[in-house]
C-alpha cells in the first residue's frame, strides 16, 4: 500500500483531496509559533524535590491564585500546613476547603488560624499566641504569598485602622509578623532548615523612593505606584531581615540557620491579576472573557507561578549560600535597583514601619478601650433595665394579688349577708 501511494505522488503528483502544501505549510508554522510562545510564557518548571513530612509551613494567601497552587504543592508533599486566612475558622468556604485540601493530597495535617493582614491587632494576636509557648513551637517555613491591589482608576483606601490598604497587607502586615514571630524563628535548632519566602514583583523596579512623605502622601496616589513601593519595600525589608537574623548569636554559638529567599514568580493568571486587567468592572470582565486567549496564552497557570516558590522551598543551594537572594524561573537573578541593598535606605524603612505600628497600635487600643467601655455601659444600662421592669412585674403581680383578694372578700360578704 505505501509503495504504491508513493509511485502515484512520483509520476501523478499529489492527488486531488490532498491539501495545499503552501496552506499546510502557514498553518504548521503558526502553530509552532504559538506552541512555542506559551511554552516561552509558562516559564521554567522546579526540578528540585524534598520531602517534607513533617515540616511546619506557615503560608498567607493559600486560598486563592498562586498560593492555593503552592498550598497544595507542600500538602501533597506531606508538610504540616497552617493557613493564616481572615476568616474564622468555623467559616463555611474555608472548612470546604481544608476538607477539599485534605482529601486531594490525602494529608490531614492542615489547620487554619484567624489571621487578618490587614488588622496589625489581628496579626499580634496570632503571632503571640504562636510563640507564647515553652518549649518554642517547630517552625520550619513561613511562605508569604498574600497580596492585594487596587485596580486602575480605583480609589485610595484605608483599613479599619487606618493605614492604607496596599501599604498594609503587602508590606507592614508581614513586616509586623516576622518582627513578631522572630524569636521563633531564632529560637529553631541548628540542625532544622528554616526558610522565609518572600514574594516580589517585577514593578518594583518602576516604584519610587521609600521617603517617608511619598509613602504618606495622598494627592499623588495611584494604584501603579502603590503596588510598585509595597514590592520594592518588601525586598529591601527582605535583605534587612536577613542581616537582622545573621546577627543573632546563638546560645550555642553555631551560625544562623534561617535563610530569606526572595521570589518573582511573573504574571499569572491570579484573581488580582484579573482584577487589575479588567480595572473592576463588569464590562472589563466581559471584555477579559472574550480575549481569554491571549491572556492564557501570554499568562502562566497558577501552578507554572508558583514553581520558583517551590524552587526557594526545595533546592539544596539555599543551605550552603548567604540568604536574601532573588530567584525568578527557578534561577537566581540579580536585583535591578541598587537601593534595594542600601543600608540606609533599609534603617529609615525599618524605623518609620516600627513607629507607624507603635503609633497605630496605641490608637487602636484607645478606641478598643473605649468601644469596651461604652459596651460595658450599655451593658449594665440593659441590666438595670431588665432588673426594674423585673421590679414593675413584681408590683403589678402583687397589685393583681391584692385586687384578686378584695374581689374575693367582697364576694363571700355579699354571699353571707345573702
Amino acid at each position: 500500500m505505501p509503495l504504491p501511494f508513493l509511485a502515484s505522488l512520483v509520476f501523478e503528483g499529489l492527488p486531488p483531496w490532498f491539501p495545499d502544501p503552501y496552506l499546510l505549510l502557514k498553518s504548521g508554522t503558526a502553530i509552532s509559533a504559538l506552541a512555542l510562545t506559551k511554552w516561552y510564557s509558562s516559564g521554567r518548571s522546579n526540578t528540585s524535590e524534598r520531602k517534607l513530612h513533617g515540616r511546619v509551613v506557615l503560608l498567607t494567601g493559600g486560598t486563592s491564585g498562586i498560593g492555593a497552587a503552592v498550598a497544595y504543592e507542600l500538602a501533597s508533599r506531606g508538610a504540616q500546613l497552617v493557613l493564616l486566612t481572615r476568616h474564622e475558622q468555623s467559616d463555611p468556604f474555608l472548612v470546604e476547603y481544608i476538607q477539599d485540601l485534605r482529601d486531594r493530597t490525602n494529608n490531614h495535617l492542615i489547620y487554619a488560624e484567624q489571621c487578618d493582614l490587614s488588622s496589625l491587632y489581628s496579626i499580634r494576636q496570632f503571632a503571640t499566641r504562636w510563640i507564647d509557648n515553652s518549649p518554642p513551637r517547630r517552625l520550619d517555613m513561613i511562605v508569604l504569598c498574600a497580596s492585594t491591589l487596587t485596580p486602575p482608576g480605583g480609589k485610595r483606601t484605608e483599613t479599619v485602622e487606618g493605614i492604607e490598604t496596599t501599604w498594609m497587607v503587602n508590606y507592614l502586615a508581614n513586616f509586623h509578623l516576622l518582627g513578631i514571630l522572630s524569636p521563633a524563628i531564632r529560637a529553631q535548632p541548628f540542625d532544622r532548615d528554616v526558610r522565609i519566602i518572600i514574594p516580589t514583583c517585577s514593578s518594583y523596579i518602576a516604584s519610587p523612593k521609600l521617603d517617608e512623605k511619598e509613602v504618606l502622601d495622598q494627592k499623588n496616589w495611584t494604584p501603579g505606584k502603590a503596588y510598585a513601593r509595597s514590592k520594592l519595600a518588601m525586598m529591601v525589608f527582605a535583605k534587612a531581615f536577613q542581616k537582622h537574623l545573621d546577627a543573632y548569636k546563638r546560645p550555642d554559638e553555631l551560625p544562623m540557620n534561617a535563610r530569606v529567599v526572595i521570589v518573582d514568580p511573573g504574571l499569572a493568571r491570579t484573581p488580582g491579576m484579573r482584577r487589575w486587567l479588567t480595572r473592576g468592572s463588569l464590562f472589563g470582565l466581559f471584555l477579559y472573557m472574550v480575549f481569554y486567549f491571549f491572556a492564557w496564552l501570554l499568562l502562566k497557570s497558577p501552578t507554572m507561578a508558583a514553581q520558583s516558590f517551590l524552587y526557594a522551598v526545595m533546592d539544596g543551594i539555599f543551605l550552603r549560600v548567604p540568604g536574601a537572594r532573588l530567584i525568578k524561573e527557578c534561577m537566581e537573578v540579580d536585583c535591578a535597583r541598587k537601593d534595594v541593598e542600601d543600608e540606609d535606605v533599609a534603617k529609615k524603612l525599618w524605623e518609620s514601619s516600627d513607629k507607624l505600628i507603635e503609633k497605630t497600635e496605641k490608637e487602636s487600643a484607645l478606641k478598643r478601650a473605649k468601644a469596651k467601655t461604652a459596651a460595658e455601659k450599655v451593658e449594665e444600662e440593659k441590666k438595670e433595665k431588665e432588673k426594674l421592669e423585673e421590679i414593675e412585674a413584681l408590683i403589678g403581680t402583687i397589685k393583681k394579688g391584692k385586687a384578686a383578694q378584695k374581689k374575693g372578700k367582697s364576694k363571700a360578704s355579699t354571699k353571707d349577708a345573702k
